[in-house]
């Protein structure tokens, strides 16, 4: 693999914003993303500057990795959303103990298949454990399989917990977690 696997900076929220909205293009946007395309496009800079601010190198509530290419293109990206005991969740149920969620992973079309989705899921629980997590969680729509398929592979498995899947569809966002001591 040709990428190096690294936080975002304060200061790169324009890539952070060209890399989400790409990602909010793709075909399977609808099933991987709770945004849109028109939505992210429509925030202002200032938006995606504090969003780069407060998941930028040494922030410790949420943490932004990238996979940069040789060619300094940014392949893909993953967010760990830390959740600490006594919140609330997305679902409105109290977090039982502090733990990662992660949320808005996306890798370029060019860019699959290149072991970038294995180094970044890496990062991002390398940093959780370090930080002294002991779960990370995701949801996953039940109709994107090849991102189950993938969730699977790297250790996750499924806590029988669900959501309502964004829209009035009746489809369901379903939970997976993995622990420090898999």
């Amino acid at each position: 693999m040709n990428h190096v696997i690294r936080s975002i900076r304060a200061d790169e929220w324009a890539k952070v914003k060209e890399l989400r909205l790409a990602a909010l293009r793709d075909p399977v946007a609808h099933l991987a993303f709770l945004d849109t395309y028109e939505n992210a496009a429509a925030r202002p800079d200032s938006d995606w500057r504090e969003r780069a601010q407060k998941a930028a190198e040494g922030a410790s509530e949420r943490r932004q990795f990238v996979a940069v290419g040789a060619d300094g293109v940014w392949g893909g990206s993953v967010v760990v959303l830390v959740e600490k005991a006594g919140e609330r969740d997305v679902l409105g149920n109290v977090i039982e103990r502090d733990q990662g969620h992660l949320v808005g992973v996306y890798v370029r079309p060019e860019h699959r298949g290149l072991g970038v989705t294995d180094a970044l899921f890496d990062a991002a629980l390398a940093w959780s454990w370090e930080i002294g997590l002991e779960h990370v969680r995701l949801f996953v729509h039940e109709k994107n399989g090849r991102a189950e398929a993938f969730y699977r592979k790297a250790g996750f498995v499924p806590t029988g917990g669900t959501m309502a899947a964004p829209g009035d569809t009746g489809e369901r966002e379903l939970e997976f977690v993995i622990s420090r001591d898999r």
